[in-house]
């Protein structure tokens, strides 16, 4: 081991890549022979493995996965982490917050406004800066229930040429989100090939071209000698569209019983259907990182032909470039960032997290007592902040 290596970077050596892979897996529960795999994974799609030195041990390790995610209807740069696991003997050390106090101002440096991560733990993340920001719902439909006989546009196999029409496809779909993915090749591979399964590709198609698409699974139900479709992905841009690709589903009754996929509580395709033959049911929460306050505020969409302007207090423990007051102003969708004014909501980078994204109002944020604002700035904030629940369909 090479003591005089920087404490934290990309793994040196065959070795110290073994080890890292090693405490990867134990930290998830994965066998050594699918780390190659991920790891490959990781790699093809642009992300980064990184470990923490310390006493001339790799002690820790975490994924930079660059990508986009969509607020206001524009995609602001965004890093995903993922691979958080430190060494079973390096463990309630405080190793996990310095690895991750380290790979944050790295990020920072290189000019990355936000973080996000699933976490499987909260108070970690929270000690450095993060906040639930969003949710990941499961959507479990009966096949049964699915009694659509829409057939006016085509169906058939996705072929490889039609990658970059699906592509501009999420793209239009995910950006009248909140919280969705700007997807990279790492998080279109995970739809298109998911791990262990064989994924089917099929799309809808009109006199203007694509309008939907969907990717499959099939899943051998325990409980019978049925299937589970399990969608890796449902986008569909017209009413048409949901309605073909929902027939499409429901033509397997005679070999699945439910067909499943992820997304946000409150799903449009849901709203076709007669009865409420479907569960929604909430996974997880998704927390988010502001690392520069004026460069996210900034980066992020706000509702066209809205103007007004909020005067911010943050307080953040780690970024002292985030503390002090700042004005944001919004004229007709258009934001400018300055420091200074009167701070009149006071809150912690925490906070602004969850307020940036719209996963809680700033009437709510002040009942949990992590904000601080008169009735003008609460006025303001909701509008500046309003639209649909955010939520991320996809896992990194």
């Amino acid at each position: 081991m090479d003591t005089t290596a920087p404490h934290f970077g990309p793994p040196r050596g065959e070795q110290e890549l073994a080890t890292a892979c090693d405490i990867v897996a134990q930290a998830f529960g994965m066998s050594p022979d699918e780390m190659g795999p991920w790891l490959q994974r990781v790699q093809d799609g642009q992300g980064q493995l990184k470990v923490m030195r310390e006493g001339g041990s790799t002690v820790a390790t975490l994924v930079f996965i660059p990508m986009g995610q969509w607020f206001g209807g524009r995609s602001v740069p965004m890093v995903g982490i993922g691979g958080v696991g430190v060494a079973p003997a390096s463990r309630g050390q405080g190793t996990a917050t310095r690895l991750m106090q380290t790979g944050l101002r790295e990020l920072r440096a290189q000019g990355v406004p936000l973080v996000s991560l699933y976490p499987a733990t909260q108070p970690l993340y929270r000690r450095v800066g993060f906040e639930q920001a969003g949710s990941r719902f499961e959507i479990r439909v009966q096949v049964s229930g699915l009694d659509f006989q829409e057939r006016t546009l085509s169906l058939r196999p996705v072929r490889a040429s039609d990658m970059p029409a699906l592509h501009e496809v999420y793209r239009r779909h995910a950006q009248r989100q909140q919280g969705w993915i700007d997807r990279t090749p790492y998080t279109w591979n995970r739809v298109t090939h998911p791990k262990g399964e064989t994924a089917y590709g099929y799309l809808v198609e009109g006199k203007a071209g694509v309008e939907g698409y969907l990717y499959l699974t099939r899943r051998a139900d325990p409980r019978n000698l049925k299937q589970e479709l399990n969608l890796t992905d449902l986008v569909a841009l017209t009413p048409a569209a949901c309605r073909r690709l929902l027939s499409f589903i429901g033509d397997h009754r005679s070999l699945a019983m439910e067909a499943v996929w992820r997304g946000g509580p409150v799903d449009p395709i849901l709203f076709l259907l007669r009865e409420q033959t479907y569960q929604v049911k909430h996974l997880f929460y998704w927390m988010l990182r502001v690392l520069d306050v004026p460069a996210a505020l900034l980066a992020r969409g706000y509702p066209v032909g809205l103007s007004g302007a909020l005067h911010l207090e943050v307080d953040d423990d780690l970024f002292p470039e985030n503390r002090g007051r700042f004005v944001l102003e919004v004229e007709n969708g258009e934001a400018e960032v300055r420091p200074g004014g009167d701070g009149d909501m006071k809150l912690h980078v925490r906070t602004l997290a969850s307020l940036y994204s719209g996963f809680l109002s700033p009437a709510a944020l002040q009942l949990a007592g992590v904000l601080e604002a008169d009735e003008t700035s609460l006025r303001t904030a909701t509008a500046l902040f309003s639209g649909p629940p955010p939520c991320m369909p996809d896992m990194y």
